[in-house]
């Protein structure tokens, strides 16, 4: 069981056109059916949606409340080391950067961790570069054991592991993985990933469906905005999540949003996506998929995430340094890309409140969990 015969069978080319082909009619259709499809999902991502925008997220927020009710999660990044094997073209931590390269210790990230625990964070994402003698399963395990007695969910944002691998960090706490494929244009994959194990796109490819048979609670999926046509590109990633959700039922999924943001050494987008298509986007997914989480970072400006979060949006982070030891071993050293929205977790969750929202700093407990298995 794979994802990739499905991939395949949908070309690039033809995606797109069928996309850009769409009518006001085929948008209206979209709006009106009960359940939505994935041509649905290429109507509502046209170009001729633009004029619906004000209904896609009126329906939008009510299928949100519906579902998620007033909440919204609050998390943040924990970056563990920027040490990385991959040359990437948009990425401050690339490896032809001539940057200070550090990795945390044990002691190091329990400093972080006192730091975000006194913003009242339980749930934390760690993230790392792409460097497997450094930073590989071992070391994944060593910081999972580390932060877990501190934390009630641990996510992960690191290298593409073996099935095998995924199945040795789940008992050590690993509650969730975001994998995002960046490009699904599998040529302009190439180009963007020259060197190191990334370039491998296939089996970047295969990664949710390594993690759905190790039994990962939860995983998360998106596009690099900005690399290629993000309505092409998008499409995909939905493809990509309705064969998820139907072969791994079990498993809960989220998406994110990332556009480009400023790094060291890094190219300027190829394709520029505005405020109001980003809204069109996320609107998109919230009517296609009731259940999906949709998540929204810190590369975006307050005033965007201010308006948006009534939309769809589930989960925000807030407070996020993009650095390793950033919120207290080492402030200075080089970020993975600039923050926008820089205001304090406790500002945050208070401009939550501010529009009738709850911010939930822990939406769940582990031995919840392990009842319900």
């Amino acid at each position: 069981m794979s994802f990739r015969p499905i991939f395949e069978s949908h070309p690039w080319d033809d995606v797109k056109a069928s996309i850009y082909a769409k009518t006001g009619a085929d948008v209206e259709r979209a709006l009106a059916a009960p359940r939505r499809t994935l041509d649905d999902f290429r109507a509502l991502i046209s170009p001729a949606a633009a004029p619906y925008l004000e209904q896609m997220a009126q329906l939008s927020q009510q299928r949100t409340r519906q579902r998620f009710g007033h909440t919204v999660q609050l998390y943040v990044p924990l970056y563990l080391s920027n040490e990385c094997q991959n040359i990437c073209t948009y990425c401050g931590f690339s490896l032809d950067n001539k940057i200070a390269r550090r990795t945390l210790s044990s002691v190091e990230m329990l400093a972080e961790a006192a730091v975000l625990k006194g913003w009242g964070y339980e749930h934390v994402l760690l993230v790392t570069g792409e460097a497997n003698q450094t930073v590989g399963v071992d070391y994944l395990e060593k910081a999972l054991r580390t932060l877990r007695p501190h934390f009630a969910h641990l996510s992960m944002e690191v290298q593409p592991l073996d099935q095998e691998d995924y199945e040795r960090l789940i008992p050590e706490g690993l509650n969730t993985v975001l994998v995002y494929q960046e490009t699904y244009h599998q040529d302009d994959y190439k180009k963007h990933h020259p060197k190191g194990k990334k370039s491998n796109f296939h089996y970047r490819l295969d990664t949710p469906d390594r993690l759905g048979r190790a039994g990962i609670h939860k995983m998360g999926l998106g596009v690099l905005i900005g690399l290629e046509d993000w309505r092409t590109d998008c499409f995909y990633a939905a493809l990509h999540l309705d064969y998820l959700e139907r072969t791994y039922w079990q498993t809960k999924y989220s998406l994110s949003f990332p556009r480009l943001r400023p790094a060291e050494g890094m190219l300027q987008p190829k394709v520029e996506m505005s405020d109001r298509e980003l809204v069109q986007l996320i609107c998109a997914y919230r009517l296609l998929s009731d259940e999906v989480e949709l998540s929204l970072s810190t590369r975006e400006n307050p005033t965007f995430r201010d308006h948006v979060v009534q939309l769809g949006i589930t989960s925000l982070s807030a407070g996020s340094k993009t650095n390793p030891g950033g919120y207290a071993v080492a402030p200075e050293s080089l970020e993975q890309f600039e923050i926008s929205d820089e205001r304090s977790p406790a500002a945050i969750a208070a401009m939550l409140r501010r529009q009738g929202l709850e911010p939930v700093w822990k939406d769940w407990d582990a031995t919840l969990t392990a009842l319900a298995r």
